[in-house]
């Protein structure tokens, strides 16, 4: 799993960040460093961990640089790394390194935490038929890379916005009337359409009416697992979704129900970053 980092989206977001943390410059560095001085800069990991987001650190070093900045990248986003192993050395001025330091880090951080939520979900979901989602749940214009990073590290990515696919909640359900007006007003709407219910009653509604994905949300193990080979017993080919609730103590049972898919809002917003440690050398 290679990070798509030439997206205009990316690169603004990797422009923003550099803006928010140099402002009009570094002033620790340029007062206590020579021009000229040269470095080696060595990323490594404190911990055991996913990687995510590494693409960016080329893109991070040669903006502050100028290009003047060499990047070897020693893992690939999606590697499972052991504490101690080395991510990235980046040589080049002293000066660019150490002010592009704390992006990099934040960056890389961020994402491989996602990351390694992400993979600690998907090793539960082995040796099952069900696999696990990301969500919405996002930080705000960051999706793109966080989405990536639930990639590399084993989920599913869901729906990318509200512009991709149908899916209708509880609320659009109680605005449209009913289970089967929502689903004949979104009929022809060319992209997929995924439904929640929340009773046996609305979930005989939406099989009647031709509901061919479902999200079943709240439920216990138990209770899934019912609804489920109950689905599974009056129509096949119907995809089933659970969420609600779901976390890594849990999950194992819910992806044992029979259920195709099960939805973590965890996996990105609570992702705790990963201890990761950027020493520097002077040449």
């Amino acid at each position: 799993m290679i990070f798509d980092v030439s997206h205009p989206e990316i690169l603004e977001i990797v422009r923003l960040a550099l803006a928010e943390d140099i402002g009009t410059g570094d002033i620790t560095t340029v007062l206590t460093v020579k021009a000229d001085a040269q470095a080696t800069g060595r990323m490594r990991a404190k911990q055991d961990l996913t990687l995510a987001g590494v693409e960016l650190i080329p893109a991070i070093f040669e903006a502050i640089s100028d290009g003047a900045c060499q990047c070897e990248l020693l893992h690939r986003s999606g590697a499972r790394l052991k504490k101690g192993d080395e991510i990235a050395v980046v040589t080049g001025p002293a000066r660019a390194l150490l002010t592009g330091e704390r992006t990099a880090l934040n960056f890389v951080q961020r994402l491989s935490g996602v990351a390694t939520a992400a993979s600690a979900y998907a090793k539960l979901m082995e040796g099952t038929s069900c696999r696990v989602l990301d969500t919405r749940k996002t930080t705000p214009g960051l999706r793109r890379l966080e989405k990536q990073a639930a990639h590399a590290g084993g989920a599913t990515n869901h729906r990318h916005g509200l512009f991709d696919a149908v899916l209708i909640k509880n609320n659009h359900i109680t605005a449209a009337g009913s289970v089967r007006a929502a689903l004949e007003k979104t009929r022809d709407a060319g992209v997929p359409v995924e439904i929640e219910v929340r009773t046996r009653e609305e979930l005989d509604e939406a099989l009647h009416h031709g509901a061919t994905h479902l999200l079943l949300d709240n439920l216990t193990p138990a209770e899934a697992k019912e609804w489920i080979t109950y689905v599974r017993s009056i129509k096949q080919g119907v995809t089933i979704e659970l969420s609600g609730g779901i976390n890594l103590q849990s999950a194992r049972a819910y992806a044992e129900t029979g259920a195709d898919f099960l939805s973590s809002g965890s996996i990105t917003h609570s992702a705790m970053a990963v201890d990761i440690n950027f020493g520097l050398t002077m040449e």
